[in-house]
């Protein structure tokens, strides 16, 4: 029998399944939710005019016909008025996923929404509160959890239900790969990690001679095992694929080169080559190796691949000219991981992108705080993966970055080139 809270090995004997998707037509309109949903937000329409909160989504009000429509963060609250089980479907997705647990909500702010129920939720009537998350298929999904808890507390309970597992990637019982171990964000991630309840840990190390700060007690580590790898070796990204790629469920890539200044302020293509070598040509060596296997094992069901992790940079979105070079690199990253992402998608395997202000490490500091530390963002990435997100800004800077890159690309170009 498999021990309670391990999940279930696969059958080697079997065929491998196709993955299969839920539905994901949606309108263009409606793509607002899985927005929100990607940022680990539920937000609703809101009327500029009337006021009025609506669901489903709409090209104008419901009430008042206004085409003033914002979408608006919400609390979620509500009543779980009714419920249902649902044990037959001509969906081919649900078809193998059923029975499937289903309450009509009737939120605080008005509307009425069907969403998933979790065992925990309670029977109706009950207090319950609607939180949206990204589906297989990459598209949101509304969540009834039970009201009492918030979200770090619900995640467990998500992870132990079958169904709603899909829909986050918690590293529980979860076989993990990252990419760098010799930098303090790998090993802070290895460590959160382990925490989370990890079932194994590979960490790479590209030099195993050095013996870099930390790296040594972090293989002490029952879950952990060191491995060698060498982003900007093929050979070396290609050997450790053909060892490990059939069994990582999530892959996190912490590797990266980061040297600051900007073109006129250092001679040569030296330190950008490095740089472009790792923070780009890394992923993608990673991404030929590792990609396609982890694709192939997106219907797995419990010991599915499900998550692939890049730890980019806020630069990535608006080059920050002290730091040029190491801009330019993450943004090459940034747009070869939503290429990943595209490709990935039609198994279901999630592409994380982190977009971390300045870290708290030697090549930062001349940069004023608030900065973020290495175990800061280590649990900010786990706290993600449980939820199910697509793009993480953890810290301080990332957010004000992030809220002013959306406001106006062009003057945060300004501001920054101004800073230097």
């Amino acid at each position: 029998m498999t021990e309670p809270g391990r999940r279930k090995r696969k059958n080697p004997i079997l065929r491998t399944r196709v993955p299969l998707l839920p539905p994901s037509g949606r309108s263009r309109v409606a793509l607002g939710l899985t927005a929100a949903a990607a940022l680990g937000r539920f937000e609703l329409q809101v009327c500029g005019d009337c006021g009025t909160v609506q669901y489903p989504p709409r090209e104008a009000c419901h009430r008042c016909l206004s085409l003033a429509l914002t979408w608006q963060p919400q609390s979620g609250a509500g009543e779980l008025i009714s419920e249902t089980v649902l044990h037959h479907s001509h969906d081919v997705y649900f078809r193998d996923h059923l029975p499937w647990h289903l309450g009509m909500v009737r939120l605080d702010a008005g509307p009425t929404v069907i969403a998933h129920l979790l065992p925990a939720s309670g029977a109706a009537p009950c207090r319950v509160r609607i939180v949206a998350r990204l589906d297989k298929a990459g598209q949101a999904a509304l969540v009834a959890v039970p009201d009492a808890h918030n979200i770090s507390e619900r995640a467990p309970d998500m992870a132990n239900d079958t169904h709603m597992r899909e829909l986050i990637c918690d590293p529980r019982q979860r076989k993990v790969l990252v990419s760098d171990g010799k930098s303090p964000v790998g090993q802070a991630l290895a460590k959160a990690l382990v925490s989370a309840g990890a079932e194994i840990v590979w960490v790479g190390c590209a030099e195993p001679w050095k013996r870099p700060p930390g790296l040594d007690e972090l293989n002490r580590l029952d879950s952990v095992t060191l491995v060698p790898l060498d982003v900007t070796s093929s050979d070396s990204v290609k050997s450790l694929g053909a060892e490990l790629g059939a069994k990582v469920d999530i892959l996190v890539n912490t590797a990266e080169v980061h040297r600051p200044y900007g073109i006129a302020a250092r001679y040569g293509v030296e330190a950008a080559r490095s740089e472009m070598d790792v923070n780009y040509l890394g992923l993608l060596r990673l991404a030929q190796e590792f990609g396609p296997v982890m694709r192939s094992r997106g219907a797995d069901g419990q010991s599915s691949a499900t998550a692939w992790v890049n730890i980019l940079s806020v630069y990535a979105l608006s080059n920050f000219p002290t730091h040029g070079t190491y801009s330019a690199s993450k943004a090459a990253a940034y747009s070869l991981a939503q290429c990943l992402r595209a490709e990935m998608q039609p198994a279901g395997v999630r592409v994380m992108n982190v977009f971390p202000g300045p870290i708290d490490d030697e090549w930062n500091q001349e940069l004023p705080p608030p900065k973020l530390t290495a175990q800061a963002l280590a649990r900010a990435v786990v706290k993600g993966l449980q939820e199910g997100v697509e793009d993480l800004f953890p810290g301080e800077v990332a957010q004000e970055w992030l809220a002013r890159w959306r406001e106006n690309p062009k003057v945060l170009e300004r501001e920054l080139a101004m800073s230097r």
